[in-house]
């Protein structure tokens, strides 16, 4: 099991104390020190299955700065945003079992175990 995680987010820190509450082994990837690779990102997608603007923190100011709620960026452009700038991919994403869950809730990871 890997959790892509921030230390600075709470739902990525309570998302790792529910884990290990359930005594859950994982391994954890502050993913803004290593961020996934592009093919990495496209196989989380497919796991969580979800598309790449999907998976955008909107709420970032590089969201903002690099104009990425123009509709008409495909989705590779926004990958590429994202593998750039990992501050933008939502988190924690937890893969187990060759699926992905965001901890938005925490809860909603239990559902991968």
């Amino acid at each position: 099991m890997r959790v892509y995680h921030n230390s600075r987010c709470s739902k990525s820190r309570a998302t790792l104390a529910l884990l290990e509450q359930r005594g859950v082994a994982f391994e954890v990837v502050n993913y803004l020190d290593h961020p996934p690779s592009q093919p990495e990102l496209i196989v989380l997608l497919d796991q969580l299955g979800m598309s790449p603007r999907e998976l955008l923190r909107t709420g970032e100011s590089e969201y903002r700065t690099l104009g990425l709620d123009n509709p008409a960026l495909d989705d590779a452009t926004l990958m590429a945003a994202m593998v750039t700038h990992p501050i933008l991919i939502e988190r924690p994403i937890v893969v187990a079992n060759g699926k992905a869950a965001i901890g938005r809730p925490p809860e909603s990871v239990l559902a991968i175990l």
